[in-house]
């Protein structure tokens, strides 16, 4: 048996999933298959959509490969959104906000973001609905989707190290961002009123110095 297969029929982390071992690269090809076919059944038909042996299939993996990836349909949404937002970060980084000051860039960004997300309803409701069920068993997984938007949100400030202060005021914001995102998804909130949900949380960055 190979390394490759040992390390995905061997016991242990399912693969990419908490694992500190590197993925080989037919096994990161194999991980990218998987994520594309299940972008693209949530982007078809939403949450339910989106189903595990019709995500191995797509994806063109047995589904005992599939589970050992991802343990579940909540690890795999939540790894599809982390996908989404390092896409997200890499176009933002090549384009970046143009806001006079962080508080706007912020706001810039995030409204980027939920543009974004309107283009696609259906693979934003799966996202959201995830990490709205994620249990303890995601965690990992869960606080790696906040690390990355905290991310997102520091690099459109972009003033150099944080005070605590300003820590704060992005977890607010962040806060602030996913509920706003539920309350669109539900259809209890409009564009508009997002918008102007996140100015004026962003302004918390400006008495944060």
């Amino acid at each position: 048996m190979t390394a490759e297969n040992r390390a995905e029929h061997g016991t242990g982390h399912a693969l990419g999933h908490g694992t500190a071992v590197p993925l080989t690269e037919r096994q990161e090809a194999r991980r990218r298959r998987i994520l594309d076919a299940s972008t693209r059944l949530a982007s078809r038909g939403g949450f339910d959509a989106v189903q595990m042996r019709e995500v191995a299939e797509e994806a063109g993996v047995a589904l005992g490969t599939l589970y050992r990836y991802f343990p579940s349909k909540i690890h795999l949404l939540v790894a599809v959104m982390q996908d989404q937002l390092r896409h997200l970060h890499t176009t933002l980084r090549k384009r970046p906000p143009a806001g006079a000051d962080p508080a706007e860039r912020v706001a810039e960004t995030l409204m980027r973001a939920f543009r974004a997300l309107q283009r696609e309803p259906q693979l934003a409701d799966a996202m959201v609905r995830a990490l709205i069920f994620a249990d303890r068993g995601a965690s990992a997984e869960v606080d790696e989707v906040s690390r990355l938007t905290t991310a997102i949100i520091l690099d459109a400030m972009g003033t150099g190290q944080p005070t605590p202060e300003r820590l704060s005021a992005v977890r607010v914001i962040e806060h602030t961002w996913h509920s706003a995102l539920i309350t669109w998804l539900s259809g209890r909130s409009s564009i508009a009123q997002v918008k102007i949900d996140i100015e004026t949380v962003c302004r918390l960055i400006r008495g944060s110095a």
